[in-house]
């Protein structure tokens, strides 16, 4: 009797299998963006080899805060109060400076009621990845126009929205984010290599999803829309991602070739030199673009902004290197001979 061969499982550097960073079943509609931004993060973080432990997941409320339940069921996460996911996430980086923050939020949650914490924790530059899955609605609530709207629009059931939106992008550049990048969730494979270089960078990284909600914001002349972004994206460079820290190196290139352009994250950018020569780490050319792209109707994805060298919250305080929670009960409960000496000194 022939033996069936066992399929074999492959596994990360870590040992790990793809199933080991899964979550529970989606309970979003079927073809939600959301799905798929959940399916590129449980990639991304099994190819570079991060202990599901080792990260926390924060979210806020809306149909982007439910998806932390569907990727990395190993790791802790919590659900705050709406626009208030940042806070918390501040709070739970300086309880525990080992493991990385993941906040999930929402156009709904970041743009409108949260702004001002949005705007905060970039200012703070609390060392985390900040994922914005921006479908342009209110989809929990049953599609109600977001801040990120585009002008214009007419839904059945909302009528036409008479307010421009919202680019949180440039929000997050004005507000000095040292790594800001656009991903759209048809496109799986980039928003992957984005999701890799967000969390190799030691900083905050903000990445705007273009994730549209087919249900409430669904046709197709809405920027948020699949057939839109399908028709309509604009890739600023391919992204590649090596889990060893690489030496910078800036090459010289003609018009129309390809150079891969080291990051000092351990990201290396796979740089497409087109007649603008377009540069991330141009502030000023990043606003230009994210302008233009505007004007001409069509959205940018990749690496718009990053910045170099910049200095986390973390870094202003004396900060302990491991958690208090960690510690044992007979770690922090103090002796017999420490107290009495506490007692004499202060009785």
């Amino acid at each position: 009797m022939e033996s069936k061969a066992v399929p074999t499982v492959e596994l990360n550097p870590i040992g790990l299998s793809l199933a080991d960073y899964a979550g529970r079943p989606s309970t979003l509609c079927p073809g939600c963006g959301h799905n798929m931004v959940s399916n590129a993060i449980q990639a991304a973080v099994y190819e570079m080899g991060i202990l599901p432990e080792k990260i926390i997941k924060m979210s806020g409320i809306g149909c982007s805060s439910k998806s932390p339940n569907y990727f990395l069921q190993r790791s802790f996460g919590f659900n705050s109060l709406h626009g208030r996911m940042p806070n918390l996430a501040t709070g739970a980086s300086f309880a525990d400076t080992s493991v990385k923050v993941l906040g999930i939020s929402g156009d709904g949650d970041s743009a409108s009621i949260g702004l001002g914490h949005f705007k905060h924790v970039i200012r703070r530059n609390v060392p985390m990845v900040y994922i914005i899955e921006n479908n342009g609605v209110y989809g929990l609530t049953k599609g109600q126009f977001s801040a990120t709207t585009d002008l214009g629009l007419e839904l059945k059931h909302q009528g036409v929205n008479v307010l421009p939106p919202l680019d949180l992008c440039m929000e997050a550049i004005l507000s000095g984010a040292s790594f800001v990048a656009r991903a759209f969730a048809g496109d799986s494979k980039q928003m992957k290599e984005i999701f890799k270089a967000a969390f190799a960078h030691d900083g905050l990284a903000i990445v705007d999803v273009i994730s549209p909600c087919v249900t409430f914001n669904n046709k197709d002349e809405s920027l948020q829309s699949y057939t839109f972004g399908r028709q309509n994206v604009s890739p600023l460079q391919d992204i590649k991602f090596y889990l060893e820290h690489q030496r910078e190196q800036i090459l010289d290139f003609a018009d129309g070739e390809t150079r891969e352009v080291d990051m000092p994250d351990g990201s290396v950018i796979v740089l497409k030199k087109t007649a603008s020569d377009y540069d991330p780490t141009d502030r000023m050319a990043a606003f230009q673009m994210l302008a233009e792209s505007y004007t001409e109707r069509h959205f940018i994805t990749g690496l718009i902004y990053i910045k170099r060298g910049t200095t986390t919250v973390h870094e202003h305080y004396d900060l302990v290197d491991e958690p208090l929670n960690r510690l044992s009960v007979e770690r922090l409960r103090p002796s017999k001979a420490a107290l009495d000496e506490i007692n004499t000194r202060f009785g």
